[in-house]
């Protein structure tokens, strides 16, 4: 017997696909990003991810394909995710606070040409914003991933992916869809 909640949980999920693949300029979106990221690799570059709870989850998860490996063997490519020393996040969290995690360890470890891909489904983080207006400062370009409305991101961002969507788990869905896009267009660029 086929459960309707089941059932209408993977519609919704179709549904927000669906309206990514309906849309091109989406899809331009999705390969300036990735030319954004070649372009910075190319030239010595970092990627870094940054995202909290379900996002951070995402931000590991697209530093991991990048700096291991997607569809192929190749050489690693420079990609971390900002949170993932947690003596340095425990740390700076409770000498600093908790909204000055990433723009910290931005400001040591990024250069400019780098690229930070920001992921909240609201767009609304503060410490996803103030690594932002760091990277602003510094000359990092900034790739938001988003949901619906962009939040206060979008004002930031050299590039909005903002997913048509409010339901979060629907737009951590798209996020990872999304991301995973990118890493093979990346992937294909740098090695062929």
């Amino acid at each position: 017997m086929m459960s309707p909640r089941i059932s209408q949980s993977i519609q919704d999920s179709i549904a927000v696909k669906q309206a990514i693949l309906n849309n091109p300029d989406f899809q331009n979106r999705i390969r300036q990003a990735a030319d954004m990221m070649v372009e910075s690799l190319r030239h010595g570059g970092k990627i870094h991810f940054c995202g909290n709870g379900g996002s951070a989850a995402d931000a590991q998860h697209l530093a991991a394909e990048l700096s291991g490996r997607f569809y192929f063997d190749r050489p690693p490519l420079n990609a971390e995710a900002l949170h993932c020393n947690t003596s340095y996040l425990t740390a700076v969290g409770n000498d600093y606070g908790y909204d000055l995690i990433f723009s910290r360890l931005l400001r040591g470890t990024a250069k400019p040409g780098d690229v930070i891909v920001g992921i909240s489904t609201s767009g609304n983080s503060k410490n996803i914003l103030n690594a932002f207006e760091t990277a602003k400062e510094m000359g990092v370009k900034i790739i938001a991933m988003t949901g619906e409305t962009g939040g206060a991101m979008k004002e930031f961002a050299d590039i909005l992916l903002n997913v048509a969507s409010q339901d979060t788990p629907r737009i951590q869905e798209s996020h990872i869809m999304i991301g995973h896009i990118i890493c093979e267009l990346v992937e294909t660029e740098m090695f062929g």
